[in-house]
């Protein structure tokens, strides 16, 4: 089985990355979807096609890419032995984080969906930096394999 996944672990590698590239565009974009429903009132037209919006990002984009970006990821450190390695551990330590920061920016989105204010302006766009920053962290540990 391990020699089948070798013979596809370049096009493991591209679906890894271009999935992941989904997954980190769509939580970019879902806190700035959150900001713009705060412009409207609960239970107004403009609140529920911004609800609309966010939800076809989460069902469509998000929670998909975040799927497959696991599944390719974990076949490929099963590939190649990576399960060994510290630089790996502390990448899948921050990608768990992200994914963490996925779940909870959905719950937060479904409950602005709902009319609810949970998070201000000013946060939103405080939160909107954490993918960036667990990116540089992430893409530095797959490229420089410190440890």
């Amino acid at each position: 089985m391990q020699d089948f996944f070798v013979s596809i672990y370049l096009w493991l590698k591209i679906g890894h990355v271009i999935f992941m590239v989904f997954w980190l565009a769509g939580l970019f974009m879902l806190p700035r979807q959150c900001i713009y429903i705060l412009d409207h009132a609960p239970g107004s037209e403009g609140e529920a096609k911004w609800a609309e919006r966010m939800g076809k990002l989460r069902t469509i984009i998000l929670t998909p890419s975040l799927l497959v970006v696991w599944v390719l990821g974990l076949a490929m450190a099963y590939t190649m032995g990576f399960f060994s390695s510290g630089w790996l551990h502390a990448k899948l330590t921050l990608v768990l984080v992200l994914s963490g920061y996925h779940g909870w920016l959905v719950a937060q989105s479904k409950k602005m969906a709902r009319g609810e204010r949970p998070l201000s302006e000013k946060t939103l766009r405080m939160i909107g930096e954490v993918p960036g920053l667990l990116l540089v962290l992430i893409v530095a540990l797959v490229y420089l394999k410190p440890f």
